[in-house]
């Protein structure tokens, strides 16, 4: 379940920044750098900053 709530918030920030970028300002693709770069780096040592937050919520 944790592994799908995080995609989910991942995907979502990802085109929040696209639609962002878009409407506003070229400077909210920044976030969905941030975005891209966690994934990445927690694909690598496993640690996930939101997974934390979901486990310290109680989503099993």
């Amino acid at each position: 379940m944790k592994e799908r709530i995080v995609r989910a918030v991942a995907g979502t920030f990802v085109l929040t920044s696209i639609t962002l970028a878009h409407f506003v300002d070229m400077n909210w693709l920044w976030l969905g750098v941030f975005v891209g770069v966690n994934l990445l780096q927690s694909s690598f040592t496993k640690f996930c900053p939101l997974e934390k937050i979901l486990v310290a919520a109680g989503v099993k």
